[in-house]
């Protein structure tokens, strides 16, 4: 057990000053100063752009400071919308479940060491309590820091399962907006961002209150019908 958690530190140490190194060395932490730079960016790797989108979206996850939603636009602006929405959609699915993965093989130490102890205090307790309902809305609105709570949901009590379905069903929504936005499929004026904002947060502060009786209720109803099926 001892020599399997440190293969998995060391694989861990490697991701993250491999992934660093290549992001610096090539130009990455500049280009992301402005939307044409992250476009050039990308396009600079062609005829390899379309694997570059995925790489760094990928590490957006694992290196938690790289703007993934920014990097979609981006990608929306060289790809289109679908294939940047596909792209990113299956890197940052990957990322998510591998920091969960890894929070939940290395445990507590592991979570400390990548997330500042404000944070982990901040959100720990919600996720020990209420980790359901509040990953899903944290990661349906942009409000929360999404990748750190893959970290932190690694080293409560959801399972594995429970948590990819809450993955595959709210991380998409977010990026699929950046990506149409940066596609042309979308354009919306600034008070419009607004109203989404503040309706986002609307239902973040409801879904936070009634969300526990809600889940309570849709689980005790989904009982019922299998105990008359049964």
């Amino acid at each position: 057990m001892k020599t399997r958690r440190i293969v998995l530190l060391l694989a861990v140490a490697l991701l993250l000053v491999g992934g660093g190194l290549f992001l610096y060395q090539t130009g990455f932490f500049a280009a992301a100063s402005s939307m044409e730079g992250l476009r050039e960016y990308i396009d600079r790797f062609a005829p390899y752009s379309h694997l570059c989108l995925f790489f760094v979206q990928f590490l957006s996850v694992v290196l938690a400071p790289i703007p993934s939603n920014v990097t979609s636009v981006a990608g929306g602006l060289l790809f289109g919308t679908w294939p940047s929405f596909f792209l990113t959609y299956a890197a940052v699915v990957a990322g998510s479940l591998l920091v969960f993965t890894l929070a939940r093989g290395l445990g507590q130490d592991f979570a400390d060491r990548l997330v500042s102890r404000k944070l982990s205090e901040k959100y720990q307790a919600l996720l020990e309590t209420k980790a359901p309902v509040f990953l899903t809305l944290a990661f349906l609105f942009p409000f929360f820091p999404d990748d750190i709570l893959c970290i932190l949901a690694g080293v409560t009590r959801i399972s594995w399962q429970h948590f990819l379905v809450i993955v595959l069903l709210t991380r998409p929504w977010g990026l699929l907006f950046a990506c149409a936005l940066g596609g042309s499929t979308i354009s919306l004026p600034w008070w419009g961002m607004a109203l989404i904002g503040a309706a986002g947060l609307g239902l973040f502060l409801l879904g936070m209150k009634y969300g526990d009786r809600v889940e309570a209720a849709i689980l005790a109803r989904l009982q019922t019908r299998r105990r008359k099926r049964g």
